[in-house]
């Protein structure tokens, strides 16, 4: 029962459960679209995109306040998602480079804008890291609307973006426009960025879509397991951040932001998962020089059988004829 009460009990505050049902859906989309992150090895363009929507994030909140985080990060999201599908397209600069002066750029924006304003400290906290217990409806309702936009998206495009994401060059031959798709995929990322921005800021973002999914790549290497594992993994996570957040904050007196805490578990569940693969790739190779030394070689199990007797008599009458 105390166990029981140790997981829901903080719930029943308001501003604990909108939180919950916040990171349950960021989580899940997060880890979804973190999947294939994880096929295309874009990890970097995903910590770049958290860090290109950051002058958005500070110019709506500049115009808009709180509600204009949000329009403002997905403008400029946009636009260094499509910036950086028509740089890495040309042959002239390389991905990496591209990226580089993105995350760079747009990052360094953001902060001389911040910078201006009297509660530079204070915001440029709140940018960066979050404020996940402070979430309203409205932010729950966009995280909704961008979680079912991105899955539909996944959904419809799914063989296309899995045939480019394992054969680039079959996906060239089929017709299809690499191009298009890398852009694509580069609109959902930003996407995904632009509802958590809000909620766990522009640096930890990139934890909920990367963690779960590599996570989930060490405990089995099946596609669709690894999907399914990783979409229960990154809410599983939250969830239990969020309770540990609570019980070290209130119960403790040890203050711990709910956002942070939420990465450390998702850091915590990814050394689990390593230490489990690791262990069992120990046991594998122990247990295969045993199999190999017990059982028989192949020549022992099976002797060399005589010639056949009409072999013989052949061989035989053949060097007689020739002695002959």
């Amino acid at each position: 029962m105390i166990g029981t009460d140790l997981f829901i009990a903080p719930f029943e505050l308001p501003f604990m459960f909108r939180a919950l049902i916040e990171i349950l859906l960021l989580g899940a989309v997060s880890a979804g679209v973190g999947v294939l992150v994880m096929l295309r090895r874009l990890a970097f363009l995903t910590d770049v995109l958290t860090h290109a929507v950051f002058p958005g994030v500070v110019v709506g909140f500049m115009i808009g306040g709180t509600s204009g985080i949000v329009p403002g990060a997905l403008v400029v999201a946009a636009v260094a998602a499509a910036g950086f599908t028509a740089l890495a397209s040309t042959r002239r600069i390389s991905e990496d480079a591209a990226m580089a002066m993105l995350l760079t750029g747009s990052f360094a924006v953001g902060v001389v804008l911040v910078s201006r304003r009297e509660s530079y400290t204070s915001d440029l906290t709140g940018f960066l890291f979050g404020r996940l217990l402070t979430v309203d409806t409205t932010d729950i309702t966009v995280t909704a609307v961008t979680a079912a936009v991105a899955a539909a998206v996944l959904a419809l495009a799914r063989k296309e973006l899995l045939l480019r994401a394992f054969d680039p060059e079959g996906a060239r031959a089929a017709g299809y426009p690499v191009w298009l798709l890398d852009l694509l995929l580069n609109l959902v990322i930003a996407l995904v960025v632009v509802a958590a921005v809000r909620a766990v800021g522009t640096v930890l973002v990139i934890a909920l879509v990367v963690i779960p999914a590599a996570a989930a790549r060490l405990i089995t290497g099946r596609l669709t397991a690894i999907l399914v594992i990783s979409v229960l993994l990154g809410p599983l996570c939250g969830w239990l951040g969020l309770v540990a957040s609570y019980e070290a904050s209130v119960n403790h007196d040890v203050r711990l932001a709910a956002g942070a805490t939420v990465v450390l578990v998702l850091v915590a569940a990814y050394a689990l998962a390593f230490a489990g693969s690791a262990l069992r790739q120990f046991t594998g190779r122990a247990r295969s020089p045993r199999s190999q030394r017990s059982r028989p070689s192949r020549r022992s199990q099976s002797p060399r059988s005589p010639s056949p007797p009409d072999r013989q008599a052949s061989a035989t009458s053949t060097v007689a004829s020739g002695g002959a």
